[in-house]
């Protein structure tokens, strides 16, 4: 039987940098990269997950300022993923990222140059980053999330 992923992640940008959580890839158990994401819970809206995964892997409370796609992914561990794309804009002055997860070793900022250049969890990291700089990002009134 099927069984489909539903996840989010949030695009956080500040100037020219972008976050990224450091951690250990569930099924290599290699380092590596990936944007604050995580799986939908029950009775949880799209937007309410994503800001819940930025939250608890990086410490930071920010809410989204759009909605940058929809991204489905047939991953290389036969897991099929339907991801949600969020994008949000962090402040100049914005504390430094503390992860409350245990399982993100830390969180930081990188340019898209140094991201092209680090293991990331999977090929939309660098998709998305990409995504949202060449594209307009929609109004999160597009998703019907009762």
């Amino acid at each position: 039987m099927h069984k489909l992923h539903v996840t989010v992640a949030a695009i956080v940008k500040k100037q020219n940098e972008f976050l990224l959580v450091k951690e250990r890839d569930k099924f290599t158990k290699q380092i590596c990269y990936n944007q604050p994401a995580g799986h939908l819970e029950q009775n949880e809206t799209l937007v309410q997950a994503a800001s819940r995964e930025l939250l608890e892997e990086t410490g930071l409370a920010l809410a989204p300022i759009g909605f940058l796609g929809v991204y489905n992914l047939h991953a290389d561990n036969a897991v099929h993923y339907l991801r949600f794309c969020f994008l949000f804009e962090a402040p100049n002055n914005i504390k430094a990222p503390t992860p409350i997860d245990s399982d993100i070793i830390s969180a930081n900022w990188h340019t898209l140059e140094q991201i092209k250049s680090l293991p990331l969890r999977s090929p939309l990291v660098l998709k998305c980053v990409e995504d949202s700089l060449s594209k307009k990002a929609l109004r999160l009134d597009t998703i019907y999330d009762d």
